[in-house]
C-alpha cells in the first residue's frame, strides 16, 4: 500500500499547546479521479498533477490549525474563443482540524487520530479558486456567431444579420 504524502503525523506536535511545525508536502491532487471535470467548459487540475503545500501546523486545544499556501496548475477552455488556457493557482489557507469535528462539518475538518490528512482541505481550497469562466486574454474577441471563425485572427466576411423585427425601419437609415 502506497503512503499518502498529504497525511502528516502530528502526535509529537499535539503534546504541547501552541507548538508549531513548518511543513512542506507535495502530493497528487486527485488520486482517485473523483474531481474530474463534468463538462468541457470547466477549469480543472490536469490528471496526474500534484499540489504543493508550504505552511505551518499549530497545536490548539482539541486539534490543529493548518495555515499556509497551496499551489497547483490548472487548465481550461477560453469562454470566448474555445482555445486551451491554463496557469497556476495559489491559495492562502487557514483551516482547523478538530477531534470533535464530524465528517460533514462546515467549520472544521475531522482529526480522529494523530494522522492529519491535509488532502481534503488543500483540494477544497484549489477547487474553490479555479476560474469559473477562464479567458485567454481580456481583449479576446471570441468566435463569429455565424461562421465560427476566430475573430482574434482577423475579421470574417459574414454580414451582420438584420433583426427581422426592425427590418421595416431599415428604410429610414441613411446609406453609409
Amino acid at each position: 500500500m502506497a503512503i499518502d504524502p498529504l497525511i502528516v503525523g502530528v502526535a509529537r506536535l499535539r503534546r504541547q499547546a501552541g507548538a508549531t511545525v513548518h511543513t512542506v508536502v507535495t502530493g497528487p491532487f486527485d488520486p482517485d479521479g473523483s474531481l474530474a471535470p463534468t463538462s468541457p467548459g470547466e477549469s480543472y487540475v490536469p490528471e496526474g498533477d500534484d499540489l504543493a503545500f508550504d505552511g505551518l501546523l499549530e497545536c490548539i486545544p482539541g486539534g490543529v490549525v493548518v495555515s499556509g499556501e497551496v499551489t497547483s496548475r490548472w487548465r481550461g477552455e477560453c469562454r470566448r474563443c474555445a482555445k486551451a488556457v491554463g496557469g497556476d493557482v495559489a491559495v492562502t489557507i487557514k483551516e482547523r482540524y478538530l477531534e470533535s469535528a464530524q465528517p460533514g462539518d462546515d467549520e472544521a475538518y475531522p482529526l480522529p487520530t494523530d494522522l492529519l490528512d491535509l488532502g481534503p482541505a488543500l483540494r477544497d481550497a484549489i477547487v474553490l479558486e479555479l476560474p469559473l469562466a477562464p479567458l485567454c486574454d481580456e481583449a479576446c474577441k471570441g468566435l463569429c456567431v455565424q461562421c465560427g471563425r476566430d475573430l482574434n485572427d482577423g475579421p470574417c466576411a459574414c454580414e451582420t444579420p438584420t433583426d427581422p423585427r426592425w427590418a421595416r425601419l431599415d428604410v429610414l437609415r441613411s446609406p453609409e
